[in-house]
C-alpha cells in the first residue's frame, strides 16, 4: 500500500517466518481425493496415469523452486524439502505452502489432457501444511514415515484391490475378511 491512512492494516498480518537453519518441508494432500479417483475412473490399485501426472506436477514445482533440493510422492500427496539456508518469500510459511499448493494444482490441471483420455470432471484441489524439521536425522525420519505409510497402504490395497477385482468379491465382504 502506497502512503495511505490505510496502510495500518498491514498490522493485523501475522509473522509467519519459518526458523532459521531447519528443514522446510511442504506437503501437498489431495482433498476429496477418494471420491475424485472414483469419478475419473482410476484404476484400482495405482492409476499409472495419476501417478505419472502427479510426478509431472511435482516436476513443475521443482522448475519453479530452485531451492528445493528433494520430492517425495504417493497416492494422492507429494512433500518437498527446502534447503536448510534458504531464504525463499523471507521464509514466510504462507507464502511457501500456498506457492507450492497452487503451483501443484494448477500443474495437475494444466497436464491432465497428456495423461488421461477424459476431460476433468470438477477440479481438483490439494492442500499443504509446512512442518519444520531442525535436524537431517528429523528429515530423514520423516521422509522415512511417508516411505513406510506408503510400503503399508500399497501392500493392503494391492491385496484388497485383487480380492475385489480378480476374486469376485464385494468391497464390503473384502472388509469383512480382516482379522483384528
Amino acid at each position: 500500500m502506497a502512503n495511505s491512512k490505510f496502510e495500518y492494516v498491514r498490522n493485523f498480518e501475522t509473522d509467519d517466518r519459518c526458523l532459521p537453519n531447519t528443514w522446510i518441508v511442504v506437503r501437498v494432500d489431495g482433498r476429496g481425493f477418494h471420491k475424485f479417483s472414483e469419478k475419473h475412473e482410476f484404476a484400482k490399485p495405482n492409476d499409472k496415469r495419476s501417478l505419472d501426472l502427479m510426478g509431472k506436477a511435482a516436476g513443475r514445482v521443482m522448475t519453479e523452486f530452485k531451492e528445493i533440493c528433494l520430492a517425495y510422492g504417493q497416492s494422492d500427496e507429494f512433500s518437498f524439502v527446502f534447503k536448510r539456508d534458504m531464504d525463499l518469500h523471507k521464509r514466510r510459511a504462507s507464502k511457501l505452502m500456498t506457492s507450492v499448493a497452487s503451483i501443484f494444482t494448477s500443474a495437475f490441471v494444466f497436464h491432465w489432457p497428456q495423461f488421461f483420455d477424459i476431460p476433468l470432471k470438477y477440479p481438483p484441489s490439494f492442500d499443504g501444511r509446512v512442518v519444520l524439521y531442525p535436524s537431517t536425522q528429523n528429515l530423514r525420519d520423516y521422509l522415512s514415515w511417508r516411505q513406510a505409510d506408503c510400503h503399508i497402504n500399497n501392500l493392503y490395497n494391492t491385496a484388497f484391490w485383487t480380492l475385489v477385482l480378480k476374486g469376485n468379491l464385494t468391497n464390503a465382504e473384502v472388509i469383512s475378511l480382516k482379522v483384528l
